[in-house]
């Protein structure tokens, strides 16, 4: 099994074609599930490795959360593009001290706080397993590469995904505070559902930009201010993880793993 990577870009990182070599942009059709985010995806490798960058608000970073075509976007990836394996970045406010602005994060729970509108299935009924939504394999990968770097990192996390685009209230963010989430995000979900649907091992590098509003230094609550300039430097720290897990990656043989988790998938469809 040739190994082929789909790289998706949150608020901050989107399409940067840094990370790539030998970098060419691909015209993506329309699905059946509708357009993805962006008409144009940048390929190239990285190591050798084939690798494909989507941005999930589009080039311009002009789709909010709740409309981003989560489907669309990895039928591209996986079917349009051959990409058997998904690793993405995602910008996160933290709910805990020790969680810092600047910091990374391997995700590795969710809880759905969203309204319900998404499109979150690619099937009239399947019943996916997310007791582990993320792969394990990967996030070990992703967590010994951030130490590799140097970089302060937080394994293990819960994510509470809210619909947005607006901040959380102050009773909103405590409340998850009491639920013991480590972040708040807006896109995890329906995403890594539906990377499951598919079954493509899927994981996720948490880049934290913010105490999200409880913290009692005003200054590191969330605005799109502060949020835009950790963005910057997070980007980097983003860039160089990637780079050194999809290194890693090239060394492993994953076929066996990617077929299990294929297998897992057809099982889950009761109604297609």
């Amino acid at each position: 099994m040739t190994l082929k990577i789909g790289i998706i870009g949150g608020t901050g990182l989107d399409q940067d074609t840094e990370l790539l070599q030998d970098k060419r942009e691909v015209k993506v059709p329309t699905t059946e599930y509708g357009d993805p985010s962006d008409s144009v995806v940048i390929e190239g490798t990285i190591s050798g490795v084939p690798v494909a960058i989507m941005g999930r608000h589009g080039r311009n970073h002009n789709i909010s959360p709740s409309n981003v075509n989560y489907r669309a976007n990895l039928w591209t990836l996986k079917h349009t593009l051959g990409c058997n394996i998904i690793l993405v970045t995602s910008a996160c406010g933290s709910l805990k001290e020790e969680i810092k602005p600047g910091d990374l994060g391997i995700m590795d729970q969710y809880i759905d706080r969203t309204c319900g509108n998404r499109q979150r299935s690619f099937y009239a009924v399947s019943h996916i397993p997310q007791a582990r939504p993320y792969d394990p394999k990967l996030q070990a990968i992703l967590e010994e590469s951030c130490k590799e770097l140097g970089y302060t990192v937080h394994p293990g996390l819960t994510a509470v995904c809210i619909e947005g685009p607006r901040f959380s209230t102050l009773a909103e963010s405590r409340l998850h505070q009491s639920w013991g989430a480590h972040l708040a995000n807006m896109t995890t979900v329906p995403e890594t559902q539906l990377a499951s649907e598919l079954g493509i091992p899927y994981a996720a590098l948490a880049l934290v930009t913010d105490y999200d509003c409880w913290h009692e230094d005003e200054h590191e609550s969330v605005t799109v201010e502060l949020v835009t300039e950790r963005l910057r430097q997070l980007s980097i720290k983003a860039k160089a993880v990637l780079t050194v897990a999809i290194k890693k990656l090239a060394q492993l043989d994953l076929s066996e793993h990617i077929k299990a988790k294929e297998q897992q998938a057809k099982a889950a469809i009761m109604v297609a």
